[in-house]
């Protein structure tokens, strides 16, 4: 039996997870030890890979907002040739810390939907 994992879509990036990871997020409109609910892209369940919107209607990834955390430095520099003009600076991303606490692919809720023939 394949692992059950999916693919969620937040902040402009797509990570594949599974229950019980630890990953890394762009900041969330939550707080601290918030429960949040992120949109599945793909859900592998054993043997069904669910892709489509209509066979996703009802899945969902929810994970627990652990806190937050820096991303690594980045270290910039300007430089303009014969004019003296030099500038360095620094940035860290500051980005949410999730733990993926419940993966579900919503698989009755789907086939009752695609049953009454509703369109997502």
């Amino acid at each position: 039996m394949l692992p059950m994992y999916a693919v969620i879509a937040t902040g402009g990036k797509q990570l594949m997870v599974e229950e019980g990871d630890r990953v890394a997020v762009e900041l969330l409109d939550a707080k601290s030890g918030d429960e949040v609910t992120l949109r599945p892209v793909l859900v592998v369940d054993g043997e069904r890979v669910l892709a489509g919107r209509s066979e996703l209607v009802g899945s969902e990834v929810r994970a627990r907002v652990l806190g937050e955390v820096k991303g690594p430095k980045i270290v910039g520099f300007y430089y303009r040739a014969k004019t003296n003009n030099r500038r360095r600076f620094g940035h860290r991303q500051r980005y949410h810390e999730i733990e993926v606490t419940r993966i579900s692919s919503g698989g009755e809720q789907a086939r009752v939907h695609q049953a009454e023939g509703a369109d997502v």
